[in-house]
Formats: C-alpha cells, sequence, structure tokens
C-alpha cells in the first residue's frame, strides 16, 4: 500500500521561507509524477508545483513562479517544496500528490496517491 507523508508545515510571516518535504513509502517512487497542491477554505484545490519522474520537467503555477522550488530525490523517495517569500494568499493547507505516470498533470483527479496535508499559516 502507497503511503504519502507531508511535513514541514507551520505558522511563520510573511517575507519568510518554509520548506516542505513529502515521503512516499510501499510504491515506486522514481517512476511517479509528483505535485504539490493546496486548498485554502473556500477555494478550490489548486496545483502548486509538480515535477515529473526524474525531475527533468517542472511546473510552477502562477502565483507561486519565482518563490517556491519543487525537486526530488529518488534515493530518498522524497519531494520537497522549497517556498521563499512566502504571503497571507499563500496560507492553506498543502498536499502532496503521486501520480502512477512520469508526467505530471494539472487536474487534481489525476493523480493517484495523496497525503493528509500540512497548514501552512503566514501571518502579516
Amino acid at each position: 500500500q502507497v503511503q504519502v507523508v507531508e511535513s514541514g508545515g507551520g505558522l511563520v510571516q510573511a517575507g519568510d521561507s518554509l520548506r516542505l518535504s513529502c515521503v512516499v513509502s510501499g510504491g515506486s517512487f522514481s517512476d511517479y509524477a509528483m505535485g504539490w497542491f493546496r486548498q485554502a477554505p473556500g477555494k478550490d484545490r489548486e496545483l502548486v508545483a509538480a515535477i515529473s519522474w526524474r525531475g527533468a520537467s517542472l511546473y510552477y503555477g502562477n502565483s507561486v513562479r519565482g518563490r517556491f522550488t519543487i525537486s526530488r530525490d529518488n534515493t530518498k523517495n522524497t519531494v520537497y517544496v522549497q517556498m521563499d517569500s512566502l504571503k497571507p494568499e499563500d496560507t492553506a493547507v498543502y498536499y502532496c500528490a503521486a501520480r502512477k505516470n512520469q508526467i505530471y498533470s494539472s487536474t487534481w483527479s489525476d493523480f493517484d496517491y495523496w497525503g493528509q496535508g500540512t497548514q501552512v499559516t503566514v501571518s502579516a
């Protein structure tokens, strides 16, 4: 059974940085595309960043491009998102997701395995 576990969320001030980590176990991590989604209260789930199976192809949402950096370490079954220059509008629950495909998708329903989410709160 594949498990996806996020960590690294917390409460920070605007302008601060956080790094979220996501460990995938029980599956073939190196064959999966990975994505970070977020969902704020009353809003739709949004793809923040995604990375292909070997890391050669990256995606960033318009709202985070230039501030967030996604990476992966296939030797550790882990994907990261470095979040810099955080803004109050980045406040959300952040979810890590794995897709049984080498290429990511912008559609959340295309992802097969999900973590429980980690809260990120950015105060003004």
